[in-house]
């Protein structure tokens, strides 16, 4: 018979003191992303249920990386007049991450958008013409 082991460090019997609706326990995950190549582009995708156009920020460093920034804050204020006792909940979630742009992405023409919980950043490719080789060459 298999034997269920715990990694925490804390017992289980503290489980219902520290995930209560007074104090829930932490979520801490980051945002799964995507990465995708075709011919003309590159797109990447950073799943963020909930979170709003305002919430990103999304812009290149001096170092011509990309940088991805998500900051979500909520904040809920509950006065209870009969015994003036002032209650407040927190939610925060701060996400940030860098991406290497590779040399054939046109920086100047990055796109994105916020859409149904996904974060898309649409990376155009440099269309490098090709040169024709063929020439006359003459006959010395």
């Amino acid at each position: 018979m298999p034997v269920m082991r715990s990694n925490s460090w804390i017992p289980s019997v503290f489980n219902d003191l520290f995930d209560t609706e007074f104090m829930p326990k932490a979520n801490c995950t980051a945002p799964a992303i995507n990465v995708k190549e075709s011919d003309k582009a590159y797109t990447v995708e950073l799943a963020a249920p909930g979170m709003k156009k305002e919430d990103f920020n999304v812009h290149i460093n001096d170092e011509g990386n990309l940088i991805i920034k998500m900051e979500s804050k909520n904040e809920k204020k509950e006065e209870d007049k009969n015994t003036r006792y002032l209650r407040r909940e927190f939610s925060y979630s701060k996400f940030e991450q860098t991406l290497i742009l590779p040399d054939d992405v046109k920086k100047e023409e990055i796109s994105a958008k916020v859409e149904n919980g996904v974060l898309t950043v649409e990376l155009p490719k440099l269309v490098e013409e090709k040169v024709k080789l063929s020439r006359q060459i003459d006959i010395a």
